[in-house]
């Protein structure tokens, strides 16, 4: 193409996109108008006028994300036909409802990920639009179907890959490849897993399928949202602008430290432990530990009634707990099942003991009066409750878990390892949180009480409306204006206090959040090899149709309870009906550091595969060896080289290390300059310092320095003396 037709072809490109975006205005203006409509709509429901709102409040949260790079790119056919591809769909009212604009999940708009030379899908030409805020500034073109040429142009993916860092992860709608949108839009409803190594995007694949099935599954999906689960609070940062940016905010991102609503958990237990507690053994544990505290009498208790005084023992005790058991409550609501017995118990002996010798058995209707007041006594006995709630106390999960740590004797009646003690028994870890939630499940609550409020109130309300109601039925001619009046309005007033008592105003996100019940229409796990066995099964209750996409790569497991294989931890709920899929490009790491890395992958993991990166920096890592007292200054260093670039970096290194990041806290993050401080004290851990070392080396996109104090372990010594030059009298290559 020829300068001028450029030119002339960039103006028309402008003028079309202008129109789009005066489009885009219009529907904005008029989304708003509804929703402020419907806020102030009368005369219908509450539960019907909230649930406009909230359609109302998405469709203009919808339009109002799509500003930013509105439409990316155009698809010519070889039938003629044009189609434009952005962030959402428009319309054009005017005429025929025409399309101006295809929404990227639309399958219209597939070919523009998936179109190559080889296999263009009657496709001529793509052109990818680069713009800054509403402007396009330029355009590039890929002509397909070209004999010879497999490739698909990769102009807009290479400018993406080397673009500097920002704070966040960015969406990848302009840049997906065929790879990823096979994945992005597999129809398998039920449990896909997605693997890759460092760089291969399967994080933004995860969040821009969750995006996907919004699209294609809306009303199915709107009803629950989606549950996003992350490695830590750093990282779901880094992720947390990728849907909205997308415009899907019925979405809860959580840690696995905080799936259990009013914890946020991020300490972390020692391997051992976290091992024992991730295991599904404990489950045996956690039975025998609420079973501990069902107790019976080891003396007998003395229950002082009027007439007489019975003891409760270990044997009424016993077979209260024995039919209380039998009934299959949880722990919390079989309580009333215990109590009810120990007292029908208790009042049949007292019964015999005040009718021995002056009532016959003949005498029924005396034996069932004087039962019945035996019971009622006892149930208002503060002594006899006191007694019953120490042999069955109400319990919550916290309330056992933190005692059963802190006691070794609790801990041995549970079959428990030893290793569980701990001095500070509410000390929580990230371990801690699926425990917890088991015992949600096992405990249950004991709503007794609750239910007899609520059956006083209602008996209470009920007697005061027929009350008022009675005098409404005299004659309105005799009856003053006002009482009347005020009547009515009363009446009229505790309904609509009922109504708004109610309604939950919050968004579905943080009703979902905050509710442990709460059951999502999918959910999305990262860095998925790090999840124990029974973290598995508090997933699994939040999401009983087992629509999932669970990212992932098996060579960088670091935790002791993590998974080893996705058949072992998937068989216990869906068998062998889950799908795997594998992302075998690296979009982010250059080849030159993904050389180091994948160097050290070799030996830890010998039968992984490693990711082949789509590009260089022409960049080679460093690495210097300093002196106990250079250490800081070689940080800061680099602190101040970097500080002066465009784009991120980050300090990774040993806790200890001031301002270093713990790789396990750098997990799915990226920086454009990394520095790792004390390979040889994170390889020190084992495997898992190993996996966590090559977490490390692969979070950089553009530079990776490496300090060390001790010489370079061996996964790295033979590239540092390969023979490359040294770098400024200090620095060598790697």
């Amino acid at each position: 193409m020829s300068n001028q037709g450029y030119d002339e072809e960039l103006r028309a490109e402008r003028a079309y996109i202008e129109k789009l975006y005066a489009r885009l205005d219009r529907e904005r203006a008029q989304a708003g108008a509804r929703y402020r409509a419907a806020l102030g709509e009368t005369g219908i429901a509450l539960v019907e006028r909230d649930a406009d709102v909230r359609i109302r409040a998405r469709e203009t949260v919808r339009l109002n994300v799509a500003d930013n790079g509105l439409c990316f790119g155009r698809l010519d056919a070889l039938s003629g036909e044009r189609g434009y591809v952005g962030r959402i769909g428009l319309f054009d009212d005017e005429d025929d409802y025409e399309p101006l604009l295809l929404d990227w999940r639309a399958p219209a708009a597939r070919p523009f990920y998936t179109a190559t030379a080889a296999t263009p899908e009657n496709m001529r030409r793509r052109r990818q639009f680069h713009t800054m805020g509403r402007r396009v500034i330029d355009f590039t073109d890929e002509v397909l179907g070209r004999p010879g040429d497999d490739e698909r142009g990769d102009a807009a993916l290479l400018a993406a890959v080397n673009a500097p860092r920002g704070e966040g992860m960015r969406d990848i709608v302009a840049t997906i490849q065929a790879e990823q949108d096979e994945i992005i839009r597999l129809g398998h409803a039920g449990v896909l897993v997605v693997e890759g190594g460092p760089g291969t995007g399967k994080t933004a694949v995860a969040l821009h399928r969750v995006a996907y099935l919004l699209y294609t599954q809306r009303e199915r999906m709107s009803r629950s949202g989606v549950l996003v689960v992350g490695p830590s609070p750093l990282f779901l940062e880094h992720i947390g602008r990728v849907l909205p940016s997308l415009g899907e905010s019925d979405v809860v991102f959580l840690t696995p430290g905080g799936l259990v609503p009013g914890l946020r958990v991020t300490a972390e237990d020692t391997p051992e432990v976290a091992q024992l507690k991730g295991s599904l053994k404990i489950l045996d544990v956690l039975a025998a530990a609420v079973a501990d505290r069902q107790k019976v009498p080891e003396e007998p208790v003395p229950v002082e009634l009027a007439d007489v005084t019975v003891a409760l023992d270990a044997g009424i005790a016993g077979e209260a707990r024995l039919e209380a058991r039998r009934s299959g409550l949880p722990h919390n609501e079989a309580r009333p099942v215990f109590r009810e017995h120990v007292m029908t118990i208790i009042a049949e002996r007292a019964v015999a003991m005040i009718g021995e010798g002056w009532l016959t058995p003949e005498d029924r209707g005396a034996w069932a009066d004087l039962r019945a007041d035996v019971l009622e006594e006892l149930a208002e006995h503060e002594e006899l409750a006191a007694a019953l709630d120490g042999l069955w106390p109400e319990l919550t999960p916290e309330t056992l878990l933190a005692p059963l740590y802190m006691s070794p004797r609790r801990l041995e009646a549970a079959g428990a390892d030893p290793a569980l003690f701990r001095v500070d028994g509410a000390a929580w870890t990230v371990s801690d949180v699926p425990l917890l939630d088991e015992l949600a499940g096992l405990l249950g609550r004991d709503d007794s009480a609750e239910r007899a409020t609520a059956r006083r109130r209602a008996a209470e309300d009920a007697e005061y409306a027929a009350g008022v109601m009675d005098v409404m039925k005299l004659d309105r001619e005799e009856m003053d204006e006002d009482i009347m009046l005020a009547a009515e309005n009363l009446i009229y007033a505790e309904d609509l206090a009922g109504r708004f008592a109610e309604r939950d105003t919050r968004d579905l996100a943080d009703r979902a959040a905050a509710d442990r019940d709460w059951t999502y229409g999918h959910v999305v796990v990262d860095e998925a090899q790090e999840l124990s066995e029974m973290d598995w099964r508090v997933l699994m209750r939040r999401c009983p149709s087992r629509s999932f996409t669970i990212v992932g790569d098996l060579a960088q497991r670091r935790s002791a309870a993590g998974a080893r294989s996705w058949g072992s931890v998937l068989a216990p709920y869906v068998a062998d009906r889950w799908v795997y899929r594998e992302l075998t490009v690296n979009y982010r790491t250059p080849a030159e550091i993904m050389l180091v890395a994948g160097a050290l992958l070799a030996r830890f993991a010998p039968d992984a595969r490693r990711p082949e990166s789509v590009r260089a920096c022409g960049v080679r890592p460093w690495s210097r060896r300093v002196a106990d007292g250079e250490l800081q200054d070689a940080i800061a260093e680099f602190v101040r080289d970097e500080a002066g670039r465009e784009g991120t970096s980050a300090v990774i290194g040993p806790a200890d290390v001031p301002g270093a990041i713990p790789p396990s806290a750098a997990k799915g993050l990226e920086f454009d300059a990394v520095l790792v401080v004390a390979p040889e004290r994170i390889l020190a851990e084992g495997p898992r310092g190993a996996a966590e070392l090559y977490v490390a080396l692969t979070r950089a996109t553009q530079r990776l320095g490496v300090l060390h104090r001790e010489p370079l372990p061996p996964e790295l010594s033979g590239l540092a003396e390969a023979g490359v030059p040294v770098r400024a009298g200090h620095r060598r290559f790697l």
